[in-house]
């Protein structure tokens, strides 16, 4: 049984743009659903919904957001027993009234900018152009910016490069039409139900890449929250996950070559092995390392050369803490500029072109099936209630 907030909805019907539904999960995310609330409200692009999805939490999440309800009139609370974050996306999916669906976790923030600029991309697309993504910042519990995610980008049919170098990265980052995430079935919740939930962000995405054409807006707008306790920091669990949707991806799409299902392994056990490394598991890491090194034993090298040199740097600093940085704040002051693509090798632009020309030859079998199933054009009225997700059959 859902319970909603006694707000009415916004009547939106006379925005010229289409409507964007915000789909915010929240788990005893009384800490920071507040500073999330208000980075969506503020988005320079204000037709939206933002229905909140509280997953069963036992602290004050829900008074906070019926809070914010108050002021701001587009954001609506739904509560539901707790079933985990991908049966709450799925909710928030089939209560969605806009044909765009943008994901945001309770705890993450977005630039400004973020909605409208994937707006933006995305409109002006034909309907085999299901979703655009954008980068990120990671961020602490201060809103910190720590540290950046790596630049690297891919548009149009990018399935086979993104089962190797996973591009969206969190499930913040993703704006799609709401027809297609129907359409695929939403959010998967057996991984939770298996003990091995956190990774449904990246089978999403790949069932998604398998159908569609992806955008990009190469840019970091958003902050991706770390800090201990919460999803990502179970590194035992985003290891296993992490296998399983590649596996699983792969069993579903098969056949695929043989170097690109090589490429995809492989990297995902090199994920797998720092994950299991991080949660002092030793058994799975050896487990890992040991599979790798039969197909790249140079990176088991690597990895030995690294820990000597980081011995030598230990033994240099005799043993003093390195000083505290002082940190820009991800923030709306941020003003986001174009990411310059990193420097590559030789051998990595070999690797990068071999699997785009996967990407090619897939895509071009699927253009013939893209324009018998695809989506409606966008219409900006608003619309009904539509099927229900697969995954939560």
């Amino acid at each position: 049984m859902l319970s909603s907030s006694d707000k009415d909805r916004r009547d939106v019907r006379h925005f010229s743009e289409p409507l964007v539904s915000v789909v915010i999960p929240a788990f005893n995310a009384f800490r920071y659903i507040e500073r999330t609330l208000r980075s969506a409200g503020r988005q320079t692009y204000r037709n939206l919904e933002i229905i909140v999805i509280n997953d069963g939490s036992t602290d004050d999440t829900a008074k906070v957001v019926e809070q914010m309800a108050l002021e701001d009139s587009r954001v609506r609370l739904l509560s539901t027993p707790n079933r985990g974050v991908a049966a709450a996306r799925n909710t928030g999916i089939q209560e969605a009234a806009g044909w765009f669906v943008a994901f945001l976790d309770a705890d993450d923030l977005w630039h400004q900018t973020k909605i409208e600029k994937q707006v933006n991309a995305l409109k002006c697309l034909s309907p085999q152009w299901a979703a655009v993504y954008v980068l990120h910042y990671i961020i602490n519990s201060h809103d910190e910016i720590l540290r950046s995610c790596r630049p690297d980008v891919a548009r149009g049919y990018i399935f086979a490069r993104h089962l190797t170098f996973k591009y969206v990265g969190n499930g913040s980052a993703l704006l799609v039409r709401r027809d297609v995430a129907l359409e695929i079935g939403g959010f998967d919740s057996s991984y939770a139900a298996a003990g091995i939930g956190g990774c449904e962000d990246l089978d999403f995405e790949l069932r998604l890449a398998a159908r569609y054409h992806i955008e990009v807006v190469p840019e970091r707008l958003v902050g991706y929250r770390q800090y201990p306790g919460n999803m990502s920091s179970n590194h035992l669990q985003m290891g296993r996950g992490a296998l399983e949707v590649v596996r699983r991806s792969l069993a579903a799409n098969a056949p695929l070559p043989k170097y690109a299902t090589k490429s995809a392994t492989n990297a995902t056990q090199k994920y797998a092995f720092w994950e299991f490394r991080q949660a002092r598991n030793t058994y799975l890491s050896l487990v890992t390392i040991w599979s790798i090194a039969r197909s790249e034993p140079y990176f088991v090298v690597g990895l030995v050369l690294e820990k000597c040199r980081r011995l030598i740097v230990t033994t240099t600093a005799n043993g003093q803490a390195p000083p505290r940085m002082n940190r820009s704040k991800f923030d709306p002051q941020i003003v986001p500029s174009p990411v310059e693509r990193p420097d590559e090798t030789a051998q990595f632009r070999r690797h990068l072109m071999r699997l785009a020309a996967v990407d090619a030859e897939l895509s071009s079998m699927l253009e013939p099936l893209a324009k018998e199933f695809a989506p409606a054009a966008i219409n900006h009225k608003p619309r009904l209630r539509s099927r229900t997700l697969e995954s939560d059959i």
